[in-house]
């Protein structure tokens, strides 16, 4: 290395490099990138201590020699006919490229190619500088088959089964016919809330390898909801095909299963619509089939029913819904719970993520799944969400009091709000009208939403930060998932969804996942918070691997302001005023 390093210092005193050999030195050997420097015939003569990592070839190995000795066969002719010459016509290739470690295993790297001219105009020297995306790539993959697949019964999610059903209608012609199956588990919340949620896990990891088995090749199944299952039978030839079919079905998941020694009893209702009889979209064919189960399960439960067009007139509840919303709007109904996050390192409460919550006279509570997808689809979350906001600044004037002026409430934006045309005005106006500060309040968005109109969301992002607003990603690993795409955008922390965090005790693959994630956004300069953690086993391994917050039921659950107060009062008891 010595002599490769005084034949830099000659190219360096040269000017063929760089200006100072000293700070040259420095940066080559500590940069994370891989560096080669060639000869004008392409000969290797020197590489720094990340080329060795990367590839697995000394120095002494590849000196005199010509880089193609990492080339890993994956690329043919032509893309290095069109690497070179794009090297001579602009001094410069960029790429994505394979190449093949010492140990024979192929690689994705990102490679930039320079050629390196004297005063003269004469090629001297070329050098490459990469990076190693087998990290990036084997977590992209894996976010990607998270996008299209169900974590815990590894079938089609919703996203996945919609996608798959929509192309396979476009493709039918109205003589075909497909049959579409909509499950619910019988008594599974009495498992859950007997035995726990990981044995209700197990259940359902067992019910889908049943059908799953007795499915087709082109059939289609997805986890759609907590224990509900659609299936697509397709090119079926007649109604009773579809019929015999759910009689296999619940045959097999009424046969007892056994977990941890102990046999546990489910059953199954089962709706069904039939395609194109019964709906010609994949809405409708669902809707359909998921009216037919309902009425399964008001007839006894664990039977099958076709749909039949008298079910479609049971909207009393959504009208009901759509009233009692409008209502809560106008009195401002709606409450928030908060849930802290803890410093992983200090013990420390630093902040809270505001909840909204329901508690309707008519309706009685209303869970946030069943009324924010309706107010997203009417428009009525925009209301919505400004009540939010209006509520937390009220109830942060109330912890100032209470002598918690530092905490930083979080709140979930909706899409459709941040998309608003005058919702950055909003914001400042709900501001400037509780005399708040944004430093108090940091936004939460999801990857979808980012992903919409680029350009404005920037603007939008930027702005927020501006105004003082911290900013996260909500919910990472659930939407698109590219951790390329948030170097775009001024971020300070990524939240990981809970549904990786759920099994990184259990299963290595997805500790891996969640490792990698959590180095990678600190390469990005933003901060990492855990949702959903339970255990202590959970908060040992992300301490471990250096995240830096943790939120989640292990600490508390979701709490109405009263109750946070008393809560921040036990933990600076507990903890000697270890709250921000």
């Amino acid at each position: 290395m010595r002599k490769a390093l005084s034949m830099l210092k000659k190219l360096s005193e040269n000017g063929n490099l760089v200006n100072s050999y000293q700070v040259f030195t420095k940066i080559f050997e500590n940069v994370y990138e891989g560096i080669m420097v060639t000869d004008a015939d392409k000969n290797i003569i020197i590489v720094n201590p990340a080329f060795e990592i990367v590839t697995g070839y000394k120095f002494k190995e590849v000196v005199g020699k010509n880089p193609t000795l990492l080339q890993s066969g994956v690329h043919d002719r032509s893309f290095y006919l069109n690497m070179w010459k794009s090297l001579a016509d602009h001094d410069i290739w960029q790429g994505e490229i394979w190449n093949r470690r010492k140990t024979g295993e192929i690689y994705p790297e990102w490679l930039t190619i320079l050629k390196i001219k004297d005063e003269n105009g004469n090629v001297t020297n070329y050098c490459g500088i990469f990076t190693d995306l087998s990290e990036r790539k084997t977590v992209e993959n894996e976010l990607k088959k998270r996008a299209l697949t169900d974590s815990l019964t590894d079938v089609n999610n919703r996203f996945a089964f919609l996608e798959k059903m929509n192309t396979l209608l476009l493709e039918s012609s109205n003589t075909v016919q497909h049959a579409v199956f909509f499950l619910d588990l019988d008594r599974f919340k009495q498992v859950n809330d007997t035995l726990g949620h990981s044995i209700g896990d197990l259940l359902l990891v067992e019910v889908a390898k049943r059908i799953k088995r007795l499915l087709k090749h082109k059939d289609i199944i997805a986890r759609y909801g907590g224990d509900e299952f659609v299936i697509t039978l397709t090119n079926i030839h007649h109604p009773r095909e579809a019929a015999k079919f759910a009689e296999e079905v619940i045959r097999e998941v009424e046969q007892p299963i056994m977990i941890n020694n102990q046999e546990l009893f489910v059953s199954t209702s089962i709706g069904i619509s039939i395609y194109p009889h019964d709906g010609v979209t994949t809405e409708e064919l669902v809707n359909r089939a998921d009216k037919a189960m309902y009425f399964s399960k008001q007839n006894g439960r664990n039977r099958f029913s076709f749909y039949f067009e008298e079910l479609n007139t049971d909207n009393e509840r959504l009208i009901a819904l759509d009233t009692e919303i409008r209502k809560a709007i106008e009195h401002r109904d709606f409450e928030l719970y908060y849930q802290p996050k803890v410093d992983s390192k200090k013990n420390k409460i630093i902040g809270v993520e505001a909840l909204v919550r329901w508690k309707n006279e008519k309706l009685g509570f209303v869970s946030p799944g069943e009324f924010i997808p309706y107010a997203e689809e009417t428009g009525l979350i925009i209301p919505i969400s400004e009540i939010i906001l209006e509520k937390a600044c009220e109830e942060l004037a109330v912890l100032r009091m209470a002598g918690y002026s530092n905490l930083t409430i979080s709140i979930n934006i909706s899409s459709i709000h941040f998309q608003q045309q005058n919702f950055l005005e909003s914001i400042q106006r709900i501001l400037e009208k509780y005399n708040t500060s944004a430093q108090n309040f940091e936004i939460e968005v999801t990857e979808r939403t980012v992903m919409n109109s680029e350009e404005e969301t920037i603007r939008k992002l930027v702005r927020l930060k501006q105004l003082g607003f911290k900013l996260s990603i909500d919910d990472f690993g659930t939407g698109y998932s590219s951790l390329s795409y948030l170097v775009r955008f001024p971020l300070d922390y990524l939240k990981i969804d809970r549904s990786f965090i759920h099994h990184i005790v259990t299963l290595d693959d997805k500790q891996a996942v969640v490792d990698a994630i959590i180095q990678m956004a600190h390469r990005l300069k933003m901060e990492v918070i855990a949702e959903g953690v339970e255990s202590i086993q959970q908060i040992n391994i992300l301490r471990d691997m250096g995240c830096d917050y943790i939120q989640g039921y292990f600490y508390s659950k979701p709490i109405p302001l009263d109750e946070l107060i008393e809560f921040l009062q036990l933990w600076e008891y507990e903890h000697q005023g270890e709250i921000e």
